[in-house]
């Protein structure tokens, strides 16, 4: 059964308010963990679980009530119509990659072990990490380092890779790392190439389209009532999802209608993100930077 400790388990569970005859649609399936406890507390009703990733489906339960789509979650509302499964009752989304994926050297995710740079979460559509950093130019590498990886030193960096990738072409983690060595404040390289990693991630997947087009959708998947539940794990998902659940736009600019008042699409039901508790980030270290977001649609 599944690969990982979910993150905020009880508290993502708590916050789907679950009707056991209710629809309800995990869009980050992963290792099933939180699929798993959602299933626990439906009886007649249904659960759909999105993952581009193939690992995904090793996890998959022999349930009537699960249905897994492998597809990634940007689709949502094609796939759940072609179900018929709209309007659902809630929504659950846990970002970032789930530590299976971090704990498998040939994807390319993590810093810890040597594997091709590849870093994709479908790993067979679209350009890989390597093909990123060795044809690049300076503007968008710096940016990407910039804005995905908030590095403190993008242009620095950028320059090294470009110049390292001109004798010879970046293909392995280690590789990438080598060349970064020397950007790197000592002492603190895990965290610097952790960043890096990070900002090629992001990009590759292109993980900030997909999370707003998912939001997007979200809005017009759920029932009034219905439950929104995101957990996220850095500041860029964050506020998208922050400004998403208080405004309905990513710019976070409430509308008002003809006569002044707010029209929000969601009822916030924490008002500040919920944390882990120190206790869960010693046993789950993954745990550290979450931040869960609760809404209800009005």
């Amino acid at each position: 059964m599944g690969y990982h400790t979910p993150v905020l388990l009880e508290e993502c569970i708590e916050g789907l308010n679950i009707n056991p005859s209710g629809v309800y649609v995990d869009v980050t399936f992963g290792g099933g963990g939180h699929a798993a406890r959602i299933l626990d507390r439906i009886h007649d009703g249904h659960l759909f679980g999105f993952d581009q990733d193939s690992d995904a489906a090793r996890n998959t339960f022999d349930d009537e009530r699960f249905t897994l789509i492998p597809q990634n979650f940007k689709y949502l509302k094609n796939f759940l119509g072609f179900y018929q499964a709209l309007p659902v009752d809630g929504i659950l989304a846990d970002l970032g990659v789930s530590s299976h994926q971090f704990d498998s050297a040939e994807r390319g995710f993590s810093t810890r072990f040597d594997g091709p740079l590849d870093s994709r979460m479908d790993a067979s559509k679209g350009q890989s990490a390597a093909d990123l950093v060795n044809t690049a130019d300076f503007n968008s590498l710096a940016r990407i380092l910039r804005m995905y990886g908030e590095l403190k030193n993008p242009g620095t960096a950028a320059k090294t890779i470009i110049a390292a990738r001109d004798e010879k072409k970046i293909v392995t983690t280690q590789d990438l790392k080598s060349v970064l060595q020397s950007c790197a404040q000592k002492g603190r390289e895990n965290k610097y190439f952790a960043q890096v990693f990070q900002a090629l991630r992001i990009e590759v997947n292109a993980e900030l389209d997909a999370l707003e087009a998912m939001l997007k959708q979200s809005l017009e998947a759920l029932k009034p009532g219905g439950r929104l539940v995101v957990m996220s794990y850095h500041s860029l998902e964050d506020r998208l999802v922050k400004n998403f659940i208080k405004s309905g736009n990513f710019e976070g600019k409430i509308e008002k209608d003809f006569f002044g008042k707010a029209s929000v699409p969601f009822k916030r039901i924490s008002r500040k993100p919920i944390i882990a508790t120190p206790e869960e980030i010693a046993t789950n270290p993954r745990a550290r930077s979450a931040k869960l977001r609760i809404a209800e649609k009005i």
